[in-house]
């Protein structure tokens, strides 16, 4: 089940961990933000699907960047940005710990 984002900045709720697609549609850059655990309990093991309608860009980051920790192609600590047409899946490794695979920049 897809939920379309049309802002240019989104944080995840916990429900969109449950079998959705979040779906961002913007002309402009936009961007998804991970929440800290304190803030959203994502349990170890969701996996927040990101698909980029629109056509600026979508940048995944932390919310707050030195407590949560989002990783990507190479175990580098980075924003990674999803281009137009292309999805990626963050998926929950640890406590405040996520990687970032598929269709990223």
């Amino acid at each position: 089940f897809p939920v379309t984002i049309a802002g240019t900045t989104y944080t995840v709720v916990l429900a969109d961990g449950l079998n959705k697609i979040i779906t961002m549609d913007n002309a402009s850059a936009n961007a998804l933000k991970i929440p800290t655990d304190a803030s959203v309990a994502f349990p170890v093991g969701t996996v927040l699907n990101v698909y980029c309608k629109g056509a600026g860009t979508t940048t995944i980051s932390a919310v707050t960047s030195g407590t949560t920790t989002i990783t990507s192609a190479g175990a580098v600590a980075a924003s990674p940005t999803v281009a137009t047409k292309k999805a990626a899946s963050c998926v929950k490794i640890a406590a405040n710990s996520w990687i970032v695979v598929g269709g990223i920049a």
